[in-house]
């Protein structure tokens, strides 16, 4: 097997695993029902036994919690229900003793309307931060200056009686946007990344990135065409051709990227949603002056995992000079939890690992979401028990958020199996108890010892974690695929079906096996099977 130090001329982010914690979810040390930062330093051993490079934590600061943490009134503090600084700092000495990089959440588009910069900027238009948001005035009838619409329903406008005009918000009225624009808010923003590197953190996942800079004409955006997909919200209704995505973004990034280099090896990472994420991820990432990677959501809103799927995808993004890096996610905080929506129940337990698998050959970083290693099923959470905003403003026609930020099991026969010491924020899973962390924990052939046993593979195969990814196959079932670097070659081979596929594809699968998930065999994928053979 190549030597792992074979991995050392790249930086450690380059086909690192990250996994992502949910705060509020992971394990709570005061029993308020609420996880908190003390409680993600109580079990960060889990996850340095998983085999992850890094955390990445979603936000933590002082905030209302109308969207979670993701309406930010202090940038540069924690809020109480999750801690204080110096309980921040003690999770990052101890995630490094570890070995554990520290990554965190920056939400740049919006803050919350409790911010003091929003307080600051509604009260006057000519005040120091009059133009920190953005602002229009009203139409000559008084409605909103243009079409645009939230992301969580509705126009992305709202009146302010106390400046006289509207302000924007692409998702909560209580969320309005920053004005990127502003040389001085970019200003502002880098200091919050400043504060956090100086406290030692590792890296930044760059929440919506592409929403950060509207078009300053305030131009309509133009309807979009009826592709028969199900429309439940205004936004849907149009393409987002000025209210999001402008092109200034890129110098922005490419500052971001100027103070990381500061600091030496630091990770940033943008997340990308909507229709042209494809090329926002690789405009953010080209070249060496800008993000270390990007990911957008096309396995985390994929309805079924496919062969073709994984090929059309992956083939977008060849190693080829100044092509940026990717970062994949099955799973995260914000879409369906993958077993509940890639195979039927009863399949769960073989495509997992299959699942596992297929994360873990696949060129780019993986990103692991807090109970994947689990294999965490979606949450049916009743509407009286709905905490996500999204879910009841378009209740029943969006799923709910809340079913994937569902606590985690740790002890199956525990007071809420070990999370909470009271009744959490949302309820558990019926299911979750039998895939505790304790349960797993005494059984070898659990998914959890196989998502250690496939992290470690990836660690010490530099094909795996570095190489190149040309695709052999990818039929209405089988998917294939070569993984190669200076020293090694790997073919992948998986089976995405119910079905049994015998002499699956027409390669020389001759070579050393390093992985056979579900009885693969060179010869043989039965259902949900993986083979990772060393040629």
């Amino acid at each position: 097997m190549p030597n792992s130090a074979d991995n050392a001329d790249q930086p450690w982010w380059k086909g690192a695993v990250l996994y992502q914690i949910y705060p509020r979810s992971f394990q709570d040390s005061n029993d308020d029902g609420i996880g908190d930062l003390n409680g993600i330093t109580q079990r960060l051993d889990h996850i340095a036994r998983l085999g992850a490079d890094a955390i990445w934590i979603s936000p933590f600061y002082p905030s209302p919690m109308r969207d979670f943490g993701y309406d930010i009134a202090d940038y540069c503090d924690v809020d109480p229900i999750f801690g204080t600084l110096a309980d921040f700092d003690a999770l990052v000495a101890r995630a490094h003793a570890l070995g554990l990089k520290v990554t965190i959440d920056q939400v740049f588009a919006h803050s919350s309307d409790l911010h003091d910069w929003f307080t600051q900027s509604r009260a006057s238009r000519n005040g120091d931060k009059a133009d920190w948001y953005v602002w229009a005035d009203p139409q000559a009838d008084g409605t909103p200056p243009n079409n645009w619409q939230s992301v969580f329903g509705g126009p992305a406008w709202t009146w302010d009686a106390r400046r006289g005009q509207y302000y924007m918000h692409q998702f909560l009225t209580s969320q309005p946007q920053l004005n990127v624009h502003n040389s001085q808010v970019q200003d502002a923003l880098l200091d919050v990344m400043r504060f956090w590197l100086d406290r030692g953190v590792d890296g930044f996942r760059l929440d919506a990135l592409n929403h950060a800079m509207h078009d300053p004409e305030f131009r309509d955006n133009p309807p979009a065409p009826d592709d028969g997909s199900p429309r439940t919200r205004p936004f849907d209704f149009q393409i987002k051709r000025y209210s999001q995505s402008h092109p200034a973004i890129i110098p922005f990034v490419e500052r971001i990227r100027t103070l990381c280099n500061e600091y030496g090896a630091i990770f940033t990472v943008a997340e990308v949603g909507g229709a042209l994420a494809e090329e926002e991820m690789k405009a953010y990432t080209a070249g060496e002056k800008r993000l270390n990677s990007a990911y957008g959501f096309t396995f985390l809103y994929a309805p079924v995992l496919t062969p073709a799927l994984v090929a059309e995808t992956v083939d977008r993004w060849p190693d080829e000079p100044d092509m940026g890096w990717p970062s994949w996610a099955f799973e995260n905080h914000d879409a369906p939890r993958a077993l509940s929506r890639w195979c039927a129940p009863e399949d769960r337990p073989a495509f997992a690992r299959m699942k596992m698998t297929l994360l873990m050959a696949l060129r780019g970083n993986a990103i692991l979401y807090q109970g994947e290693e689990l294999g965490i099923t979606q949450v049916d959470i009743p509407f009286e028990r709905l905490q996500d905003p999204e879910a009841i403003a378009n209740w029943p026609l969006t799923l709910s958020r809340d079913g994937a930020r569902t606590p985690l099991p740790w002890a199956a026969d525990a007071a809420q199996a070990g999370f909470s010491g009271v009744e959490p924020w949302l309820p558990h899973g019926e299911d979750h108890l039998a895939l505790a962390v304790d349960q797993q924990e005494a059984d070898p052939g659990s998914l959890l010892h196989f998502t250690r046993a496939m992290l470690a593979l990836r660690k010490a195969n530099p094909a795996l974690r570095h190489g190149a990814l040309d695709i052999l196959v990818a039929d209405e079932a089988c998917l294939a695929f070569r993984r190669t670097c200076a020293d090694q070659s790997l073919l992948c081979l998986f089976n995405l079906s119910s079905e049994a596929i015998a002499r699956p594809v027409d390669l020389d699968g001759s070579g050393r096996i390093l992985m056979a998930v579900n009885g693969a065999a060179p010869g043989d994928l039965p259902p949900y099977a993986a083979l990772l053979i060393e040629q």
